[in-house]
């Protein structure tokens, strides 16, 4: 079963939350912000040819581009030394199933790879923008030790930690900007190099709407110039509407299902029960999900149709629902609030007909004209089970399934 953090995060995702970018698009913003990073060989796809690609120089980096950490202790980055070994690396990482701590015990396809040259090491440094929600603003956290989880840092060694928060209207003031310098002991040679990377890293947050921007490592190299070894970019969702560029790219965390539903208007999320689940609202449907596995059951998604839930909806939503083939029950939960309970049993009633329903579904009414409703569902002539509650309703839909 899908963890219910995980699940909230692909939720945030599926309703406007977040958009996630793989290391070479956000690398791509980096260098529209005049951000350094490595020179770039180019980017491979499943079916691609190496000699595709340019490489004038080795050792180069392979790196798969996924979206989650820890992709090096899990074999998704590796450095060539050769062409012979380029082609070997590129070969087996491409289409290999890649596991990491972030990916909840589950395998992620690498379907493309990032080949940059080599850089030589001096000093690892962490570096990121994200969102205070306690003071709302935009605040810098970084750390002179880079190029470690900064959860296991902030555990293990928090004095390391320096944050610095920002104001959106003025941006990063210069001696904010130099102030993080020397607390990350940034060389006097390079500071300069350092408050216009970190200025225009604050600008690009801003800019783009951005949740976090982050680089882990940022690198000072043995010939004493500073790179953004990494990127790490999650955009608003909400904004992408001002940014096409953004919007064009890959949903990469959807599946088939969840990207036809999110195009017709519909939050939904493939989960791994036989119960489907149609309910309005979003803190109703986790609830349900809650109530589905206390029942004894498991959930086949998260679907929430929305406070203005009409015929249409919800015949989309049983249609996406039956096209799961895990599912072997409906159980519909709907809250008459905005839209009275009456005309939402006769949406069900009419979306029913439209689609062949071929399992059962257990129907929970509640809200204003409910009783109007239940007598609508009864009299439909149709095979629905009604429930006078929540936990009726989810004790039924186990039962019925089983």
């Amino acid at each position: 079963m899908v963890s219910k953090i995980s699940l909230l995060n692909r939720f945030l995702y599926l309703t406007g939350g977040f958009m996630k970018l793989v290391e070479y698009e956000g690398k791509d913003l980096f260098k529209k912000y005049n951000i350094p990073i490595p020179n770039r060989c180019g980017v491979l796809r499943i079916g691609d040819d190496i000699s595709k690609i340019r490489i004038d120089k080795y050792p180069v980096v392979i790196k798969a581009q996924v979206l989650a950490g820890g992709r090096g202790k899990a074999g998704g980055v590796k450095i060539a030394k050769n062409e012979d070994e380029a082609r070997s690396i590129i070969k087996n990482m491409l289409g290999m199933t890649l596991v990491t701590h972030q990916t909840q015990g589950k395998g992620i396809k690498v379907e493309e790879v990032l080949i940059d040259e080599a850089s030589d090491i001096s000093r690892e440094i962490y570096i990121s923008v994200t969102m205070d929600r306690k003071a709302s603003v935009p605040v810098i956290v970084a750390s002179k030790e880079g190029g470690m989880s900064i959860e296991e840092l902030a555990k293990e060694k928090p004095e390391l930690i320096v944050k610095m928060p920002v104001d959106v209207e003025a941006g990063l003031m210069p001696w904010q900007a130099k102030d993080v310098g020397y607390r990350l002991e940034i060389p006097k040679n390079l500071l300069n190099d350092f408050i216009n990377l970190i200025t225009n890293l604050v600008k690009l947050f801003i800019e783009y709407d951005a949740s976090l921007v982050e680089i882990n490592p940022l690198i000072i190299t043995a010939e004493n110039k500073i790179i953004a070894l990494d990127s790490k970019v999650i955009i608003d969702d909400n904004s992408l509407f001002r940014h096409p560029d953004i919007a064009a790219l890959p949903d990469r965390e959807s599946s088939e299902l969840e990207k036809e539903a999110k195009r017709i208007g519909i939050n939904y999320i493939s989960l791994d029960g036989n119960i489907g689940c149609m309910v309005n609202g979003a803190g109703l449907a986790m609830a349900t999900l809650d109530t589905i596995k206390l029942a004894g059951g498991e959930a086949a998604n998260f679907l929430d149709v929305g406070g203005g839930a009409n015929v249409e909806q919800i015949t989309n939503a049983f249609k996406i629902i039956l096209k799961d083939n895990k599912v072997k029950g409906i159980l519909v939960n709907i809250f008459g609030g905005i839209m009275k309970c009456d005309n939402i049993a006769k949406g069900i009633v009419e979306a029913a007909k439209n689609v062949d329903v071929n399992v059962p579904v257990v129907v929970r009414l509640e809200g204003t004209n409910v009783k109007e409703g239940k007598e609508i569902l009864k009299n439909s002539g149709l095979k629905f089970t009604q429930a006078e509650s929540l936990w009726d309703g989810c004790k039924k839909a186990v039962e019925l399934v089983k």
